[in-house]
């Protein structure tokens, strides 16, 4: 048995050839990340402002 593997990447380059990627660098992905980010840093910022509001 001679399989060819192929490493999974992470994030795949949109001229690579290759189905083996978790994220791929394209438009959908970069607002994707960006909106999930914005949401954690509200997250964070509303427990945070809770804390405040509650302790006092």
């Amino acid at each position: 048995m001679n399989k060819e593997t192929e490493e999974t990447k992470f994030v795949k380059e949109p001229e690579e050839n290759t189905q083996q990627y978790i994220l791929q660098k394209n438009k959908k992905t970069k607002v994707g990340i960006t909106i999930l980010v914005a949401f954690l840093v509200l997250l964070v910022i509303g427990v945070i402002v809770s804390n405040i509001f509650f302790t006092n």
